[in-house]
């Protein structure tokens, strides 16, 4: 069960939801997570009142199209499978949402299953 966080810049409730289905899609298709597993935050920043910065570390020539992806999900997947995940991701942003693959930032974040209360003050995954 992994937590989305997607925040970009300037971007319309369209935009918004196309990299969230393009993010789900990707972990559906790469880590077999289910489709009734959405759980995503998604949020605009208009500039003003909340700032993205970003620049070109490691070469990557960023720009105000830029989309942070942070991932929590439990732990234990191989790094070959992260990695396809981050290239399916690229992808199908590019393809939902005419976001240029350079400007896609993702980042993962493991957890172990004590971490996670699904509702009800119960930690689900330790039953």
């Amino acid at each position: 069960m992994p937590l989305v966080r997607i925040d970009v810049l300037g971007s319309d409730t369209g935009r918004l939801i196309a990299l969230g289905r393009a993010v789900h899609e990707a972990l559906g298709e790469v880590m077999g997570i289910p489709d009734d597993d959405r759980f995503q935050i998604l949020t605009a920043h208009d500039g003003e009142s909340g700032l993205l910065r970003h620049g070109t570390y490691l070469g990557v020539r960023r720009d105000d199209g830029i989309v942070y992806v942070a991932i929590t999900l439990r732990e234990g997947r191989p790094a070959e499978l992260k990695q396809a995940l981050y290239r399916r991701i690229a992808e199908l942003a590019q393809e939902h949402a005419g976001t240029e693959p350079r400007n896609m930032f993702v980042v993962l974040t493991e957890n172990s299953d004590a971490d996670w209360s699904l509702g009800n003050g119960e930690a689900q995954y330790l039953v």
